[in-house]
């Protein structure tokens, strides 16, 4: 079958005029209090080899539909490149590296549409980015935003954190690019914000990495809720931090891969990592928990 990236004209008409049916009903799914939470007997013990094949099915689904998730993907870098604009102001160019770093942390926002390709390639239903994009009008789309909302909080913490890192070690805005980076790389104040940093970034990347490595994909699959989605996501995490931790490892290592070259290498990273963190979530959670 011929898969088209589509009109984006009509799928937009088509697509708010649906979701504006379900804005009602997406509010009584946030919580899910029907649903019993996923137990931790219904998670699977994942190995190395696991996220060996998450990688595989994610090249696959990249190669099956690659126009349409190139498409989606697009507006990483975009949004990157602008934020890196804004950066480069020289009020700003001591939250530039932060900015960049913590622009990782909203990853998962920016994959769902990618996890939906996947779960529609996987059922062997039609897959293109107006698919993708049709989540809005699900049931769980309320959650979904819950979530987001809530991972777009720990990205401006961090930028706080960063700000205030800043101010209690170089405190002064620098006059040149040149001098910023002088004073980072050869004075002890600019270790000391390095070092900080770096351990403080690490706490939060740990934080959306544990809440958030299987809730996003959850939430899409199934109606459980934002709390129940979070716990198990944790949940997980607990029971396989070894494997879990690499997962993490991979997806930053891939992301500054993806950043060196303008951006640019995003579009290809940010959909391989997306499909493959669909893959993940599939081989964590057991069929026979409830849906």
């Amino acid at each position: 079958m011929v898969k088209t990236i589509g009109n984006p004209l009509s799928w937009s008409a088509q697509a708010l005029g649906s979701a504006a049916g379900h804005v009602a009903e997406t509010t009584e799914h946030i919580g899910s209090h029907g649903n019993k939470p996923i137990t931790v007997d219904q998670i699977n013990t994942l190995t190395m080899d696991d996220l060996r094949d998450a990688l595989r099915k994610g090249a696959d689904d990249l190669g099956a539909a690659r126009a349409d998730v190139l498409f989606l993907c697009l507006i990483y870098p975009i949004i990157g490149l602008v934020l890196v604009g804004f950066g480069l102001k020289m009020n700003l160019l001591p939250l530039l590296f932060p900015l960049m770093a913590g622009f990782a942390l909203l990853g998962p926002i920016a994959a769902i549409g990618l996890y939906e390709i996947s779960r529609r390639r996987e059922a062997g239903l039609p897959y293109n980015w107006g698919d993708a994009l049709g989540l809005i009008a699900s049931p769980s789309f309320g959650a979904i935003v819950v979530l987001g909302l809530y991972l777009l909080a720990i990205f401006t913490t961090w930028m706080l954190a960063a700000a205030a890192i800043h101010a209690i070690t170089l405190g002064e805005t620098p006059a040149t690019i040149t001098d910023f980076v002088r004073q980072v790389f050869t004075t002890g104040a600019g270790w000391a914000m390095i070092i900080i940093g770096m351990a403080v970034g690490f706490c939060f990347a740990l934080l959306v990495l544990a809440t958030s490595v299987v809730s996003f994909p959850l939430l899409l699959h199934r109606d459980v809720g934002v709390p129940n989605a979070i716990v198990t996501s944790v949940n997980v995490f607990r029971k396989n931090p070894r494997v879990i931790l690499a997962w993490g490892l991979i997806v930053a290592t891939g992301l500054l891969l993806g950043s060196i070259p303008a951006l640019i290498g995003l579009i290809i990273v940010m959909p391989l990592l997306g499909h493959a963190t669909w893959h993940l979530y599939r081989a964590a959670i057991s069929d026979t928990a409830a849906p």
